[in-house]
């Protein structure tokens, strides 16, 4: 304890002369309804700064890893996807109580027990597990999904331009009146960004196409925030893994291993809008099906893959392709609905699938996710939960919601669990 409180008195020694505005047991600092004092100019005759809150010690420090895009889902709202990271900068261990996403005085969302528990997870263990805790020195990565109601006539949701965020703190060690035993920071703004998602065709043809992996809930491609080259990066945000289900809601029939066991093994993927062809791979082969590959180095995850500019700062990327079976190279300017590959097994794959995401940069590691939109496409289900798909790779049938009302969707996101078709063109 006593070293705990050398650390705490050497870390925050340089605010002693702020302290009058860190008032003790209080949440949040108090509000005397007086306005503070006017500032003197400045020795250098520059502008005063703005009025800031009152200063507040910060046990947890928060970061946004990227400013949030809306995009609506077939779910009937709009989306707001993002990270934070947080880090307790404390020797002692802190519990994070609740976390609130909030536009002005409304709360847009809040995550409490269980709920932030389950979208959390804390950096540097082996098998990161739900947490509320954080350790000494510990940071945690949170997955938010801002879902707001699209207006009863369909019209877009009213999104904030700005968020804040509440974190409500249990403190472990407190240490009075700086760090009481709990606290509520607010931290982290970000800015809703207003650039639009960008429309395009489905890069698959025909029904019961299975969105696997998508936005918005705690899958693989929303959990793969890599560290690289010294930044955290999230390509795979909006990302979907394609599976086509059988009529009977099957995966696939007879060996798992056997790639023909798979009836959309080798499917035509189509070039999902106009633009150049920026990078090919399709020399890399196929996996053995149900087992995942080891030893891959980096550049091999995507396996065969097409990366196309589409415009605007978004690329497509199109990965796990058969091998062979690419059909353009760089440099080739590509027309909407225009066959360039077809569905395979390789890369870091345990199932034949197609792995589709937009992305900020040509580079499907070092870049951001970007999300997405279908011009149009029939929304025939949706499956139960996420344990069916778990179930399909034990050959059982994918059990769909009861009493879903089918729709035609019309610039829309397909949201995770969606089971779509795909028209012809």
């Amino acid at each position: 304890m006593s070293n705990g409180k050398r650390c705490v008195a050497a870390l925050f020694g340089a605010l002693a002369l702020l302290t009058a505005s860190c008032t003790g047991s209080q949440d949040e600092p108090a509000d005397t309804g007086t306005p503070p004092p006017a500032a003197s100019p400045s020795p250098s005759g520059t502008s005063d700064r703005p009025a800031q809150a009152p200063a507040q010690v910060s046990p947890v420090l928060v970061d946004a890893v990227a400013d949030p895009i809306p995009v609506p889902g077939t779910d009937g709202r709009d989306h707001l996807a993002y990270e934070l990271v947080l880090t307790n900068q404390l020797p002692s261990e802190v519990t994070m109580d609740a976390l609130e996403v909030r536009s002005g005085d409304t709360t847009l969302l809040e995550l409490a027990g269980d709920r932030l528990g389950y979208r959390t997870r804390p950096v540097g263990t082996p098998a990161p597990a739900p947490t509320t805790k954080l350790g000494p020195g510990q940071s945690a990565k949170v997955w938010l999904d801002v879902a707001i109601d699209r207006k009863a006539d369909g019209a877009p949701a009213d999104i904030p331009a700005e968020l804040t965020h509440r974190l409500k703190l249990t403190l472990a060690q407190p240490m009075p009146p700086l760090l009481p035993a709990t606290m509520t920071e607010d931290v982290a703004p970000v800015t809703v960004q207003n650039r639009k998602p960008v429309v395009i065709e489905p890069p698959l043809r025909g029904p019961n196409w299975l969105d696997g992996n998508g936005c918005c809930d705690m899958t693989p491609h929303r959990m793969a925030l890599n560290g690289l080259n010294g930044k955290l990066w999230g390509a795979e945000r909006f990302a979907i893994d394609y599976v086509q289900l059988q009529p009977d809601g099957l995966l696939f029939t007879g060996d798992r291993a056997k790639l023909e066991s798979y009836p959309y093994f080798g499917a035509d993927i189509h070039a999902v809008g106009d633009g150049p062809v920026v990078a090919v791979v399709d020399d890399l082969p196929e996996q053995v099906a149900g087992a995942s590959p080891t030893g891959l180095p980096l550049d091999q995850y995507g396996g065969n893959h097409i990366v196309q500019d589409l415009g605007d700062g978004n690329y497509a990327f199109y990965a796990h392709l058969k091998t062979g079976s690419v059909k353009v190279k760089p440099g080739d300017r590509l027309t909407t609905g225009q066959v360039i590959a077809s569905l395979g097994n390789t890369g870091n794959t345990d199932a034949p699938h197609l792995h589709f995401h937009v992305m900020n940069t040509p580079d499907p590691l070092l870049s951001d996710g970007l999300p997405f939109v279908f011009s149009s496409y029939r929304l025939d289900s949706r499956l139960a939960s996420p344990a069916a798909v778990d179930g399909l790779f034990d050959s059982k049938p994918a059990p769909r919601q009861p009493g879903f009302a089918a729709a035609d969707e019309t610039d829309v996101m397909p949201l995770f669990l969606d089971v779509m078709t795909y028209a012809d063109r």
